[in-house]
């Protein structure tokens, strides 16, 4: 059966109000909840960026069924995967059974802070793979040394951890980093409801494995209303390519996104009032083969989206 979620959009909302909007979201009847790992917005716009797990605790105690996973944190660069093994290890110790890490291979404009070299694509990946082997390990309880390509660790024992270790999923969307998802996560996370990434990610061996979907609407009042606002706050969604993973800084991020219009901005966004749109987007996942759907409202009304989708669209979902 599908499961449905909530995206928490670190980019836009502040901490408090993120912890109250996973309470809602648990009492509107979504199943779990994604949360952004972000050290920047993409604009200015978007105006916040929190850091996200002690937001994370916050949920922990504001919530009783909701589950919890970060869509998603780069364990590559600006924190080393041993200190993510050990934030997400608390993280599930405190959320039992509802807490799961998802990972990626990042953006420049997140993992360049402390002056890193931002790798290309093929080395990240590497590091990625090398990063979810030291974390597992590291959730066994044991006491770890080890000396890799891309890290070392020097006797590194967690002592708090959950009974049982987080399931890991992994953002991709290319069939590299599908083919690398299937092969050492738990689980994939895309944004296209494209039925070729399902089965590219089952081939890789993700025949049995959770496929996390994130459909992006506005609802507003109006469609016109819907199409003004992702403009002026999401207009990074009509970037193409590699731009959103090697664009360094938010003021490139807005140079670019001047060069976007209204209709290049909302593309592939749902906008509006119209429930038998947001249901038909998220149908398009279910149809590719994703079993688990989340929505990202784009937008400060989170309120008026949680009960329109209370009343219009997860009823009829469901």
């Amino acid at each position: 059966m599908t499961q449905f979620g909530y995206a928490l959009s670190s980019e836009e909302h502040r901490p408090s109000d993120m912890v109250l909007y996973a309470q809602r979201a648990e009492e509107v009847g979504f199943d779990f909840a994604m949360i952004s790992d972000h050290y920047h917005p993409w604009i200015s716009e978007q105006g916040q960026s929190p850091f996200v797990w002690s937001v994370i605790g916050g949920i922990a105690q504001a919530t009783e069924t909701i589950k919890l996973g970060t869509g998603v944190t780069c364990p590559i660069l600006r924190i080393h995967p041993a200190i993510i093994a050990q934030a997400a290890a608390t993280a599930a110790a405190m959320m039992p059974g509802r807490f799961f890490l998802g990972v990626g291979t990042g953006e420049n404009l997140n993992e360049h802070v402390l002056g890193d070299r931002w790798p290309p694509f093929d080395i990240r990946l590497e590091m990625l793979a090398e990063a979810v082997d030291i974390i597992r390990v590291l959730w066994t309880g044991e006491n770890i040394s080890c000396w890799g390509t891309y890290y070392d660790v020097e006797d590194a024992q967690i002592f708090t951890l959950p009974d049982k270790p987080p399931q890991i999923m992994m953002a991709a969307s290319g069939p590299q980093s599908v083919r690398a998802a299937g092969q050492i996560a738990d689980g994939l996370i895309s944004l296209a409801p494209k039925a070729e990434i399902i089965q590219q990610f089952r081939d890789a061996g993700g025949d049995d494995k959770p496929r996390y979907g994130q459909l992006t609407v506005c609802w507003a009042e109006s469609e016109a209303e819907a199409r003004q606002i992702v403009h002026k706050i999401w207009p990074n969604s009509g970037l193409t390519g590699e731009l959103s993973q090697e664009l360094r800084t938010v003021a490139h991020f807005e140079q670019a996104a001047k060069l976007v219009d209204e209709a290049t901005a909302v593309k592939n966004i749902v906008c509006g009032p119209d429930p038998q749109k947001h249901i038909e987007g998220i149908q398009e996942f279910i149809d590719a083969g994703y079993d688990h759907v989340y929505i990202h409202q784009i937008g400060r009304d989170q309120m008026g989206f949680f009960r329109f989708y209370a009343q219009e669209v997860l009823p009829a979902v469901r």
